[in-house]
């Protein structure tokens, strides 16, 4: 993709994607984050050929998705983060509906086992949980063997034991050689689940890179967060490692320190003579502290009932 530009009005109007440019591999996760608006939708709509971009080029295995757009529909799997199935068809039913539009679909039954619907299997649609509902989703933008994948939401509603699924599902397509596009709200996700980041911001890429990366860049100075129980007395704590702390939250705590072997091993040993355990230590910043310095405090704040989104939805493939 290079220099891409989405309009939903005429000048002056700002676009909602501006000159954006990116590549994506085969075996590669790569996942785009951004406040709603940041052009996420419109971006993923042009790869899928579902909306024509208003200047830039757009090309997805070597095809235009809206010129090539037969060609390239076969090859690629879309996962709306809602609808597209008839409501009362049951999952079964659904994917062997959805493989027989395919020359070598996987089998319908093995899919099932693999997203944890077969007990599941005869429910309609409409009466299955929003975790069931999205696995099938997925199951079904996999189901013709698709070369790129694009998933909207994947874990969205789903328990913790489908997220676990989930995340399998996707490192199977990774090592098979499919080029996965994931669209997410949920940072925690994209850090475990993605090789490359990019965020959107105002319609632009205002940040590239691994999750490590993106972490890294954001967290100027070395430090090392963790959990222990409340209330410890911490200038005690800063004495005994060397290095201030403080409490940021209850249970929470962060210290100005490089997170070396042997600032866990005293941390660690400081605790344990006051019968207290130390828990989900983690050194440098997380993706979601990198997400908020990039996009500020509009990826917090809660978006306006009828804004945010970019006209109309995105529609299933078939």
């Amino acid at each position: 993709m290079d220099g891409l530009v989405v309009r939903y009005g005429r000048p002056p109007a700002p676009p909602a994607v501006d000159g954006l440019s990116f590549r994506a591999a085969a075996g590669e996760v790569l996942c785009i984050l951004g406040p709603n608006g940041a052009g996420k939708t419109s971006t993923v709509e042009c790869l899928e050929g579902y909306r024509r971009p208003a200047a830039g080029r757009v090309r997805v295995l070597g095809l235009d998705p809206v010129a090539d757009h037969r060609r390239l529909v076969p090859r690629i799997g879309v996962m709306l983060q809602r609808g597209g199935v008839y409501p009362m068809l049951g999952p079964r039913r659904a994917l062997h509906l959805f493989a027989s539009y395919y020359e070598q679909p996987e089998d319908p039954d093995r899919l099932l086992e693999v997203v944890g619907l077969t007990e599941v299997a005869a429910t309609p649609w409409r009466h299955l949980s929003g975790g069931e509902q999205a696995r099938l989703s997925l199951a079904l933008a996999l189901v013709g063997r698709p070369e790129v994948v694009c998933l909207d939401e994947p874990t969205a509603g789903v328990d913790p034991e489908g997220r676990i699924g989930v995340r399998q599902v996707i490192a199977r397509l990774r090592d098979r050689g499919v080029c996965v596009l994931l669209t997410t709200h949920e940072l925690g996700e994209a850090e475990k689940l993605a090789d490359r980041v990019i965020i959107l911001h105002r319609g632009r890429a205002a940040a590239e890179g691994t999750p490590a990366e993106l972490a890294a860049v954001a967290g100027g100075a070395a430090e090392v967060t963790f959990g222990a129980p409340g209330g410890l007395d911490v200038a005690a704590m800063s004495a005994a490692v060397g290095a201030p702390v403080v409490e940021e939250a209850p249970g929470r705590y962060r210290a100005a320190a490089n997170g070396s072997p042997t600032f866990t091993a005293v941390l660690a040993g400081w605790l344990a003579e006051r019968d207290a355990t130390l828990t989900d230590l983690r050194v440098g910043r997380s993706l979601e502290e990198a997400y908020l310095e990039v996009v500020g405090a509009e990826a917090a704040a809660p978006t306006p009932v009828g804004a945010g989104a970019a006209p109309g939805r995105r529609r299933a493939r078939r």
